[in-house]
């Protein structure tokens, strides 16, 4: 009687490859879908910029940052947003 463990004409310990190569090629199927597909449906992740913030504020500070407006209309629009939308954490930081 021949099985699959008898070493005289079975296939032996190579048997146990098959498994592991088919394990191989899922693990690198999933890692390869993680590292570009599935990544861009999440947004973000290591390596990109978070998505962006559009509150007024944050738009404002864009624009003085870009020169886009000078200093005194900066914090002219900033106290009017402050009393409206109010500053985020304590301490004054937007």
């Amino acid at each position: 009687m021949t099985t699959l463990a008898h070493w005289d004409g079975g296939p032996g310990p190579w048997i146990l490859f098959l498994p592991l190569i088919w394990a191989a090629a899922v693990a690198g199927a999933v890692t390869l879908l993680r590292r570009t597909a599935w990544r861009g449906r999440r947004g973000g992740g290591p390596g990109r910029p978070p998505a962006p913030d559009d509150s007024p504020i944050t738009l404002l500070g864009r624009r003085f940052a870009a020169g886009d407006i000078d200093e005194d209309e900066y914090w002219r629009r900033l106290s009017v947003l402050d009393e409206q939308f109010g500053r985020t954490g304590k301490g004054g930081a937007a």
